[in-house]
């Protein structure tokens, strides 16, 4: 078994939009490790004008109750006419096979833009990505290149996201439990695993290599 599957288990998640300083302090950590440090589509910070008015989230690995530290994460953002975009959706390595993180990050925000008045909702998603997209129920526009990279521009099915009301509370998602070997010693029953997925914004066909096009990526 892979070491990263050993670290400590949580209890469950919570998802959530961000309201504490550290939440949010976190997250953009976590951003740039997954997009500057992992992926290299940016240099060393992934920020953006965007972030000075977008909605972040976080998925949060709690112990007991408590929350321990921030997971997963994700932004949306209104352009007008109650159109909503979602991008920089990022979940840490080690919690990428443990739970569907970025699908609770994903659904959370959709439904409490819903919940908002949104009546679409767009992301440009990292080709690889596109068939996560497709099975929550998602539908491919058309293709684009981002930073080098294909993506697909797409946009959610909102009937298939009821709106949620009270984000900042969010929900909880319990931790999956890992399958181990019958003969591996009790006290391995401890451990655990990881996941991940990843929206995006553009509103034009340019979205995030210029202007527009480094503002909405997110991998």
């Amino acid at each position: 078994m892979h070491p990263r599957s050993f670290h400590h288990r949580h209890s469950d998640y919570t998802i959530k939009w961000a309201t504490l300083e550290w939440e949010k302090s976190q997250a953009l950590a976590l951003r740039r490790k997954i997009f500057c440090e992992e992926q290299g589509i940016f240099n060393e910070d992934d920020k953006d004008k965007i972030d000075n008015y977008a909605q972040c989230l976080v998925a949060l690995a709690n112990h007991g109750g408590w929350h321990d530290k921030v997971v997963g994460t994700v932004r949306i953002h209104h352009e007008g006419n109650d159109v909503w975009w979602g991008s920089r959706l990022g979940v840490d390595p080690h919690f990428r096979t443990q739970v569907e993180l970025g699908a609770a990050l994903i659904k959370l925000a959709v439904s409490s833009a819903n919940a908002l008045g949104c009546t679409q909702f767009l992301a440009q998603v990292q080709k690889k990505n596109e068939r996560l997209f497709q099975r929550l129920r998602w539908e491919s526009c058309f293709d684009l290149e981002i930073r080098r990279r294909p993506h697909v521009m797409m946009e959610a099915d909102l009937n298939n996201f009821p709106p949620i009301y009270d984000p900042k509370s969010g929900f909880i998602l319990k931790e999956k439990r890992l399958s181990l070997p019958q003969e591996l010693a009790p006290s391995l029953l401890m451990l655990d695993g990881s996941y991940q997925l990843n929206p995006v914004n553009t509103q034009h066909q340019a979205a995030n290599t210029t202007t527009h096009k480094s503002h909405h990526h997110a991998a």
